[in-house]
């Protein structure tokens, strides 16, 4: 596989020695901005060997480096190693961005190629100025997959299909109304959306052309005369075209997009999110094009009344599979009998497959046996599987999409002896989680003044994590979604104010590398708490069911609120869980929620 990476580069060198290209730069992100994609578009893990879901290639004619965050480190050392390619830890005071990387290494004169369907506009406009101002050039038309390679996946053609009513709790026509006026209220007589969660909620659409994000493959034209789908023609049923017609919306080919944007009247306003739409749109729309935010994430954000029951529908069934799933796993253990971490995400995605309205897991199950669980978004595979025994610590990272409902929850257990140090830290990342979990607040807060809860005890004994502490979870649609996240740096997820009906993990964590990893994960969605003369307060309703190890808690570092808040929420998850368990899974529930008190 190592060689294999090396030979790639030199075929993408050799691509860029005939345009002419000194420097290129392969994102992991599709034309519509994705988190996670379809294999068609993976060719930064085709040239690398890295499968991270986030992280940036730059080649050279000479060099090769990889730009990841703190949640792949360790994930990253290991795939990169032997490929020539360096790794770089974005986030790092000592690691340079890819900008500065540029700027610093390239000579004036030079030329960076980019493919402009594969950046966004604000990312391509940020690159060209900056490169700019040292005297390098960009060009944004280099599309070298499919020259460099070879057997390149097809772009997917399953079936779109509708999403029912009865879970969306909304009609199409109305959300393009409301689509709509927000869109004239920004100045604009249409929108073009690239972004695939916000179409298969506007359109209410479904479908499995992305790993574990039931969405479709389309790019998507509301206007005030006139809207249009652009998708490829095999993925569209007779009742799906029939569906659109009636919402008066037409169907064009997928990669007629750019074509039709060139075409539109002069006179015609396009509004744009310049964060989640391709470049190659400026120079289609040209004067046409308005940038400013999709109003869509935060239409999407707020659950309606159906969804929400439809959420706590999914979660009672979830804490089911989870129950059986823990009970399999402990079983498998005391009996002598060989696991794995695969098996782990074996036995999970099995159970939750046995639960009504089941459609798929939500991401690739993260189950991380001790030092393993230090790597923050570690995937076992064949070659890192590692064997399980009854001592350390497993962290579990699972989630399901059922079709009322996402789910995603992480559970670190301890298989037997746990030390005092695993004890300690997972208590201090429990008491940042029911720290926030108990926030209450008035409304126009924002997750960056509320991410502070989950860390404080965490930087008290100059410890932390690096990643996010929670972001927004979609209704049947993808598990990392906004408009809303937990941060402890101000961007535009953080500066979103909390609303009654947004959803959003609770996630502090810990990792000691090659020694385990720690992360307690609930979801929790938002509420109105009281009106008072100084406003409205809100606060956090946890609606995820599952225990959480009571054998790792230090309960001498509890306070009584503490103490009541993790007896109330098993209580909760007893009482909710067991009309639908069998004697001996009751048992075994009442076990893992006992209370506890401070010794």
């Amino acid at each position: 596989m190592k060689d294999n990476i090396i030979q790639r580069l030199e075929a993408l060198r050799q691509a860029m020695r005939t345009r002419g290209i000194d420097l290129t730069i392969i994102s992991h992100v599709d034309p519509h901005q994705s988190e996670y994609m379809a294999d068609h578009w993976h060719l930064r893990e085709y040239l690398s060997g890295f499968n991270g879901s986030a992280g940036t290639l730059v080649v050279s004619l000479d060099d090769a480096k990889l730009w990841t965050d703190s949640r792949y480190f360790l994930q990253a050392a290991q795939q990169l190693d032997e490929t020539g390619i360096t790794l770089m830890k974005d986030g790092l005071a000592i690691t340079p961005s890819i900008t500065d990387y540029i700027r610093t290494t390239l000579p004036s004169g030079s030329t960076v190629g980019i493919d402009g369907m594969l950046f966004s506009i604000n990312s391509e406009r940020d690159l060209k100025e900056k490169l700019g101002e040292v005297g390098i050039n960009l060009v944004t038309d280099f599309t070298p997959a499919d020259e460099v390679w070879a057997n390149r996946p097809p772009l997917p053609s399953d079936k779109a299909f509708i999403h029912d009513m009865k879970y969306a709790g909304e009609s199409t026509r109305d959300k393009i109304g409301k689509i709509l006026a927000r869109v004239k209220e920004a100045g604009a007589d249409a929108i073009l959306i690239s972004a695939l969660d916000e179409i298969a909620w506007a359109l209410n659409l479904r479908g499995k052309d992305v790993a574990y994000n039931p969405v479709v493959t389309s790019f998507l034209y509301l206007g005030k005369t006139g809207s249009t789908l652009f998708i490829d023609d095999v993925k569209v049923t007779d009742s799906v075209r029939e569906y659109l017609a009636g919402n008066d919306i037409s169907i064009a080919p997928y990669n007629s997009v750019l074509k039709f944007a060139s075409a539109l009247p002069l006179t015609t306003k396009v509004l744009v999110d310049p964060g989640l739409s391709s470049s190659a749109l400026v120079t289609a729309l040209g004067k046409r094009i308005l940038l400013g935010r999709s109003p869509i994430p935060l239409l999407k954000g707020i659950r309606n009344d159906v969804q929400i029951e439809g959420l706590h529908r999914a979660m009672l069934r979830d804490g089911i599979a989870l129950v059986r799933s823990f009970m399999e796993i402990e079983e498998t253990l005391s009996q002598g009998k060989r696991l794995t971490e695969t098996g782990v995400c074996k036995i999970l995605t099995r159970n939750r497959s046995l639960q009504p309205d089941y459609f798929d897991d939500s991401f690739g199950t993260i189950a991380g046996y001790k030092g393993h669980g230090a790597i923050v978004h570690y995937e076992p595979t064949e070659e890192s599987d590692a064997e399980i025994y009854p001592d350390g610590l497993l962290l579990v990272d699972s989630g399901a999409q059922y079709l009322d409902g996402t789910t995603d929850i992480t559970r670190t257990v301890s298989l037997g002896n746990p030390t005092a140090d695993e004890r300690h830290d997972f208590t201090l990342v429990l008491k940042g989680c029911i720290a926030l979990a108990s926030a209450v607040f008035p409304e126009g807060t924002c997750g960056v003044q509320l991410d502070i809860l989950a860390h404080q005890y965490l930087w008290k004994e100059g410890k932390t994590y690096l990643h996010g502490t929670g972001h927004g979870v979609g209704s049947f649609l993808n598990v990392h979604e906004g408009p809303q996240s937990f941060r402890n740096r101000i961007d535009h997820l953080t500066t979103v104010p909390f609303a009654p009906g947004m959803v959003t993990s609770d996630e502090p964590g810990l990792y000691v590398t090659d020694k385990y990893g720690i992360r307690c994960e609930n979801m929790i969605l938002t509420v109105v708490d009281r009106e008072t003369e100084f406003g409205r307060f809100l606060r956090f309703d946890t609606v995820t069911l599952f225990p959480f190890d009571i054998n790792l808690i230090e309960t001498s570092m509890f306070n009584d609120d503490e103490i009541k808040w993790i007896n109330e929420y098993h209580k909760k998850v007893y009482d909710l869980l067991t009309p639908s368990l069998n004697e001996k899974e009751t048992a075994w529930l009442a076990a893992k929620t006992q209370p506890i008190s401070r010794k």
